[in-house]
């Protein structure tokens, strides 16, 4: 990975792109950009090594496979060693409902994003997985009540 490199004005006419649609084809892009499929495939392949892209997928709609509740919590975690934090990260990881687990500063240690089926079962998640853990000393629930909207950073 490559964090010193510059991206020029053909890097950001790609990008501008692939993150509006992640299957385009890199001829479609070639002809947008009035170059080769070939000069496409490179700098795709340049941004890739450098890290900038992070591959393609699909993405799920958590509501359309029945979950129903989107719900933020902050994670206080007894920090009386290291090896505590790397453990709760750890068991937070095993826990499929989570999808995004972020350390940061302030009240909390961790601050994770959770999609469950209903709020019994957010409930139950909470409780019995989370509050489990031993080194959990508090949790604080925001329950979403609707998603905005969702993007990529803004290519410049």
């Amino acid at each position: 990975m490559d964090n010193n490199l510059q991206i020029d004005s053909f890097d950001t006419k790609i990008l501008k792109f692939v993150t509006k649609n992640a299957r385009i084809p890199f001829l479609e892009v070639a002809r947008e950009c009035n170059v080769t499929g070939a000069a496409i495939h490179q700098r795709m392949q340049k941004l890739l090594d450098a890290g900038i892209l992070s591959g393609s997928q699909f993405n799920l709609n958590p509501k359309g496979l029945g979950y129903l509740t989107c719900a933020f919590i902050g994670i206080q975690v007894n920090l009386s060693s290291t090896s505590t934090h790397q453990e709760v990260f750890r068991r937070i990881q095993e826990i499929p409902e989570i999808v995004e687990c972020h350390h940061i500063s302030g009240k909390y240690s961790l601050f994770v994003k959770v999609y469950t089926k209903n709020n019994e079962h957010l409930k139950r998640v909470i409780v019995e997985q989370i509050q489990a853990i031993p080194a959990v000393t508090n949790t604080e629930t925001f329950i979403s009540l609707e998603e905005g909207f969702t993007r990529q950073v803004p290519v410049d």
